[in-house]
């Protein structure tokens, strides 16, 4: 199945299956991981927690770097401190790209 998401051109290219991530944006543009469809309050099209960060030029997760503020509307900066290894191992941080998806140039 086809179908177009929008990229930022300065994002790095998709990494292959078990790559490392490198912040390309794919799979979350692509459909909202289950933590990503909480924070999004949606099953398909972009994670609305993405993020881009333009000092890095990639994309990263937002409930991951302020999981209080995706989560429940509002930062509560030492909460946060406790829920980031529960996210990064519910997202599988690190653990290499997941996303079996082809993503082509227009």
């Amino acid at each position: 199945m086809k179908r177009v998401v929008h990229i930022q051109a300065e994002a790095p290219a998709k990494p292959a299956l078990g790559a490392p991530c490198n912040g390309c944006g794919v799979c979350c543009l692509w459909a909202p991981c289950p933590i990503g469809m909480v924070a999004s309050r949606r099953r398909q099209g972009a994670c609305a927690a993405l993020e881009w960060d333009p000092d890095q030029a990639c994309y990263r997760c937002g409930v991951l770097r302020t999981p209080t503020r995706h989560l429940l509307g509002w930062p509560m900066p030492r909460l946060d401190r406790w829920l980031r290894p529960w996210v990064r191992r519910h997202i599988a941080a690190g653990l290499g790209c997941d996303a079996a998806l082809e993503a082509e140039l227009p």
